[in-house]
């Protein structure tokens, strides 16, 4: 069995305090001011502008070649910007070499070196720097403690499990104390069990070390499971940053509404104003019920997330707001939840997300059955055209 990272995070007496956000108005440790690296005619980021605070946890999420990468390594200095400029704690980095600034990076492949040992790894950077071998002793010992290796510091990179050889590259990455850490898909080589449980000893140890983590991955469930913040990337830019719960449930496009989980996106114009929102109308001739001012005539788009959808048996009154019949065309069963697809008159899908809170082996509902999907005014964000 692979050495747990770090202790079970405890559970904290009071309300939890986002590093990061508890001393509102100060400077952030990191600025990335308006900051473009372009490689021949393609821009790989373009005007990025993001503030990154003292303990911070910081994911930058978003697809393949989106630019996350390319904004992490000119943080690193492994990249100079074409435009703008990277301050930490208020000093332009731009004629700083990667090995002088106080950032490490931890990279994708891991970049172990496989003829030295454990020790020999977690050493090298401390060695470069001239560090006295008794200190060096001393915190990389350290190090294997802190991720739970004590007692592997002799062994080889290819003498080590996958999970082994993910903690011996954070563990040189921490060993110089960065003020910044930077990582690179870090748990993309890891089986889906072991990256799980790696997600949550990989927060206890930020947490324990307060120091800023900034992760770049494509996994949005990994992003909302280790930030405190998500900044979305799409194109080079920064398309929308904020709190997993505020990135997930009030996305501003509907680009974001798509990549960050899943979602029904209705189409539609405001016809009427009613008391406490609107009424919108589908392409169907629908009405729809929002829980939001929009003026008579707007083109919007309803975001709708499955766990928002209610499916209930045709048998059952349909006077609910929002409420429309269909016919179960596909449904699939996960464990703690069922999803469904329900199939409208018009051939229109709508997907819904039940928890299965009875211990059971068959879904609620079966294909072909018929039932009605509603949900609440407020469970649907407006998105403008």
């Amino acid at each position: 069995m692979t050495p747990s990272l770090a202790p079970e995070p405890q559970c904290a007496a009071g309300g939890d305090v986002v590093p990061g956000t508890a001393v509102a108005g100060t400077p952030p440790l990191v600025r990335v001011e308006n900051v473009s690296r372009r490689f021949s005619a393609a821009a790989a980021v373009d005007g990025v502008t993001l503030d990154i605070g003292a303990g911070e946890f910081l994911a930058l999420l978003g697809p393949s070649g989106c630019g996350k990468t390319t904004l992490l390594r000119l943080i690193a200095g492994f990249e100079r910007p074409d435009a703008g400029r990277i301050l930490l704690d208020g000093h332009d980095l731009a004629d700083t070499p990667p090995h002088r600034r106080p950032v490490n990076m931890m990279f994708q492949s891991y970049a172990l070196f496989p003829h030295l040992t454990v020790a020999g790894n977690i050493a090298f950077g401390l060695r470069q720097d001239g560090i006295g071998r008794a200190a060096i002793a001393a915190r990389v010992e350290e190090m294997l403690t802190l991720v739970r290796l004590s007692g592997l510091g002799g062994r080889r990179p290819d003498q080590l499990s996958g999970g082994q050889r993910q903690r011996v590259a954070l563990a040189r990455s921490l060993a110089k104390r960065p003020r910044v850490l930077l990582l690179d898909e870090p748990m993309a080589a890891l089986d889906k069990k072991l990256r799980e449980e790696t997600q949550f000893e990989l927060m206890a140890l930020q947490a324990k070390l307060a120091t800023t983590f900034v992760i770049v991955t494509h996994d949005q469930t990994e992003a909302m499971t280790v930030a405190h913040r998500i900044a979305v990337m799409d194109r080079g830019r920064i398309v929308q940053s904020g709190a997993p719960a505020v990135v997930y449930e009030q996305p501003r496009t509907r680009w974001v509404a798509e990549f960050i989980g899943d979602v029904n996106l209705i189409e539609g114009r405001a016809v009427a104003a009613v008391p406490g929102g609107a009424e919108i109308a589908d392409r169907a001739g629908r009405r729809w019920r929002v829980a939001a001012a929009v003026a008579p005539g707007a083109e919007v788009a309803l975001a709708v997330r499955p766990e928002k959808v209610r499916v209930a048996p045709v048998s059952e009154p349909g006077g609910a707001v929002n409420a429309v019949r269909g016919r179960i065309c596909h449904t699939g069963y996960l464990g703690g939840l069922s999803v469904y697809k329900v199939e409208l008159e018009d051939g229109a899908v709508v997907r819904a997300a039940a928890v299965n809170a009875a211990r059971s082996t068959v879904t609620a509902f079966s294909a072909g059955d018929a039932v009605w999907v509603s949900w609440p005014p407020e469970a649907a964000v407006v998105l403008g055209s």
